[in-house]
């Protein structure tokens, strides 16, 4: 089943890179995930068995210097993974006990099922090889397992194997974090269900969620489908739980090990309690054998939906879909079922503290043309913390709502105060809660959705009020310079993060960062467009409910016209007063470290300010490009009555490619997007570094510490928004490929408005197909002009017109 071509390989052990592995080859199903970890190795300097669970957040306060720090943490849950094999009374097998003699670690991505395979030679000379299957099912979403085969190759014995459940844990993976408070389980209750299933209950510390953990073990000889009967010996305490099974096998005779496993939280639906959910459920679980064909069935099904072929390009090819699989063990059918966000780090690992940034923006597009009610869910994730939201605002002085920078429980502001400098070993002030730009991005993610899915019930129901609420906050926020007679926003941080304030100042933020005035004057001219798709009736309610005056429909119908958007050198300034900043010698600092990414940390620890410099951590006023095509941002700056043509949007975006030091993996995502017309070269080449940044690490280190849910998905996002050039205009599907000679043979699926579609680029045709099966509406399509209205299992071909070669640099573009 398994196919050899389209996974991850390792066939060696490697300790320094086996924390990247471990986030590489995670295994999980939208409702948990668990990191690629040895089931046989311990958490310590090399290895860090993680379990994390959507919404399961716990904060915990350090005491540093005196003052009280808290932070809120997704908690690394028990450990499930526990197995062990000791041989005739000796120590537990490791990989550092051992001499390996060959060693293979591998990972599916269509089932996205991790496996290993070693032998070894013990100290007694026993040659033993042993095979490890591991999945989190797609098709029960409290479901794991593990399949071990153990082969003595040149003796006969005795051995033991310990299956555990261990809520000893910590959160521990992320190295600057480990002076804060990392403890977040207390113990409840062991206990067991039958001579064979053992369970633990942990409850977090200060959020009193519960967490049970269900464990069936049994052994098999050969392909006997009967289990075969081994001794057992129990250890239990409060926190931690043991079974160790105790048989003979004999030289090259195979005998499996299954593990069966459940993991259920005082969070979820239809239980009593967690832990009689998990007893109960595990016992009724069928063989790893069975229960891996529903896995992989489940899973079958989404591939249908999401995969993206790219056949022409072998390398982008395997990573899209490393990045498809990865995105939908965190986005799932399963986590519509829960109150979940999404953690920009996955759930894989404890980088910023599993909190939810806008990393959800460059998610969404993928998940809105394919299963929207996943984006619906998560959509609603912000609804139900709208509350916290309008008091927050309330709170600053402003209306409206005003969400959080970092989200996690419930909507409180989650952004430390303090964060810890690695390379100066300081901790310096975190202003970043000041990136009010995330009110925008809900803003649009919210409208994209209704624009992808027409779901009237949603917008009518949820996502106005979202909108109006934000809008309300934004005219709340913004204040009118007479002299300028334009509305103006002072105060914040845009997504740049290198400008917390203007240099020798004390007043946090700067004034008119560009992209946020933009995004502000865009929610402004839509708001109508919201309201008017909403029934009378229910466009009166609302207004009436939220008090929504005629006057301030007229302020955000005024702001949409004016607001004041900063210009220096014919191009936009990313913020009012960046042309007075300092040049960097960018040349000297990229002799004078090897990676340059973060140089706010760098400046910092040389004693400088990188508030001195015009120079952004990644993409800011070139987002806008990203977001909106041409045609859509054109008539925003027409609107605000700024002149607005592609010659400014090419010199903006070599501006601030040249001042860019891309320390996000956002960013090369973002110009990757915005240089496919200007430099499609330059574009494919910037696609292939964020295609390779987790897989490869690029950044150093920082994927160990959990995937970068941002860039995974944001891939796909330029692959099919930007490339295949896929976009919604007033209810038309259109189309406008980029980088053909690149694209030739690349296929995927949508659903467009509940309409499933099948689109594909071969030979200079591009081709799209109404599937029958599913067909819901007739849709409509366009490309260069030319549109067609598609019924059930119709389709049109359209022919592309003769573009720029990506597989050349072309001179004019934007530099690296």
């Amino acid at each position: 089943m398994q196919d050899p071509d389209f996974g991850l390989d390792y066939d060696r052990f490697d300790s320094a890179a086996e924390g990247l592995r471990e986030a590489l080859t995670s295994t999980g199903n939208g409702y948990f995930c668990t990191r690629g970890t040895a089931e046989w190795e311990d958490m310590g300097p090399v290895h860090y068995p993680g379990t994390y669970v959507h919404g399961i957040y716990n904060r915990e306060t350090t005491i540093m210097g005196g003052r009280p720090v808290l932070n809120e943490d997704l908690v690394n849950v028990s450990n499930w993974l526990v197995l062990k094999l000791r041989i005739e009374d000796g120590d537990a097998i490791r990989l550092d006990n051992v001499d390996l003699l060959g060693y293979r670690h591998t990972y599916d991505i269509r089932s996205a099922t991790v496996m290993r395979e070693m032998t070894f030679r013990d100290h007694s000379g026993r040659e033993t090889t042993l095979r490890s299957r591991r999945f989190v099912s797609m098709a029960d979403s409290h479901q794991a397992a593990i399949e071990w085969t153990i082969t003595p190759e040149n003796w006969s014995g005795r051995v033991e194997v310990v299956s555990a459940l261990d809520g000893r844990v910590t959160n521990r993976v992320v190295a600057r974090y480990r002076q804060l408070e990392g403890r977040h389980l207390d113990p409840v209750s062991p206990r067991t269900f039958s001579d064979e299933t053992i369970a633990l209950r942990v409850q977090t510390r200060q959020s009193d969620i519960y967490v049970a953990e269900a464990a069936r073990t049994r052994v098999f000889r050969g392909n006997d489908e009967d289990p075969y009967h081994v001794e057992r010996s129990l250890y239990q305490m409060e926190d931690y739980i043991q079974q160790v099974l105790v048989f003979d096998v004999e030289r090259r005779k195979p005998v499996r090990v299954e593990k069966m496993v459940s993991l259920f939280t005082s969070r979820d639906n239809a239980i009593t309690e967690p832990l009689a959910a998990a007893g109960r459920h595990v016992l009724r679980y069928p063989d790893f054998a069975t229960s891996f064909a529903e896995h992989w069935a489940a899973w079958d099904e989404l591939w249908d939906i999401c995969d993206v072929k790219l056949p022409g390009e072998p390398r982008a090819h395997l990573l899209l879909g490393l990045h498809v699989a990865h995105v939908l063990q965190v986005c799932s059918r399963h986590t519509a079922r829960h109150d979940a966000g999404v953690p920009a780090r996955g759930l894989n690992g404890e980088a910023y503290r599993g909190h939810v940034f806008w990393d959800e923006m460059y998610v969404y597009p993928f998940l809105n043309l394919r299963i929207p009610e996943v984006t619906r869910s998560l959509i609603l994730y912000r609804y139900r913390r709208l509350t916290e939201a309008r008091w927050a605002a309330s709170e600053a002085g402003y209306r409206g709502a005003m969400f959080p920078w970092q989200s996690g429980s419930d909507g409180t502001e989650e952004t430390q105060e303090v964060h810890l400098n690695p390379m100066s070993g300081q901790w310096d002030p975190d202003r970043s809660r000041n990136q009010r730009h995330i009110n925008a991005a809900i803003f649009y993610n919210v409208w994209r959705f209704h624009q992808a899915t027409d779901d009237a019930e949603f917008l009518a129901d949820y996502g106005a009020e979202l909108m109006v609420e934000i809008a309300r906050f934004w005219a709340s926020i913004a204040h009118w310079n007479p002299e300028r007679e334009r509305y103006e926003i002072h105060g914040v941080m845009g997504p740049d993060e290198f400008h917390e304030h203007y240099p020798g100042s004390d007043e946090p933020g700067v004034r008119n960062n560009a992209y946020t005035n933009v995004m502000v004057a865009w929610v402004m001219a839509t708001v109508p467009s919201v309201l008017e798709s909403l029934s009378a009736i229910r466009r009166t309610a609302l207004l009436s409910r939220l008090a929504v005056a005629d006057e301030e429909l007229a302020l955000w119908e005024d702001m949409s016209r004016r607001m004041f958007v900063p210009f220096h050198l014919g191009v936009i300034s990313q913020f009012e007063g960046y042309d007075e900043l300092e040049e960097l010698d960018w040349d000297r600092y990229r002799a004078g470290y090897p990676d340059i990414g973060r140089l706010d940390r760098i400046l910092r620890a040389e004693g400088d300010d990188p508030n001195r410099y015009k120079m952004a951590k990644q993409a800011d006023t070139v987002m806008l490009f990203f977001l909106f095509d041409y045609e859509e941002l054109e008539p925003v700056f027409a609107r605000l009555g700024y002149p607005f043509d592609r010659d400014l949007a090419e010199r903006t975006i070599a501006y601030y490619d040249e001042r860019t030091s891309h320390g996000s993996t956002l960013s090369h995502v973002t110009f990757a997007s915005v240089l496919a017309d200007l430099d499609p070269p330059g574009s494919w080449e910037r696609f292939m570094l964020a295609l390779e940044s987790d897989v490869s690490d690029l950044q150093g280190g920082t994927t160990k510490e959990g995937i970068h849910m941002g860039v995974l998905s944001g891939t796909l996002d330029v692959l099919q928004r930007t490339y295949v050039g896929t976009r919604i205009d007033d209810g038309v599907l259109v189309f406008r490929p980029r980088l053909v000679d690149r694209l030739d043979g690349v296929s995927f699926s949508i659903r467009f408005r509940g309409t499933p579609l099948r689109v594909r680029i071969t030979g200079g045709e591009l081709t799209v197909l109404a599937q029958a099966e599913g067909f819901h509406v007739p849709i409509r399509v366009a490309l260069d002009g030319q549109e067609h209205e598609l019924g059930a299992g119709d389709s049109c071909v359209f022919t592309l017109p003769a573009q720029r070669s990506s597989t050349a640099r072309q001179s004019g573009g934007a530099r690296s």
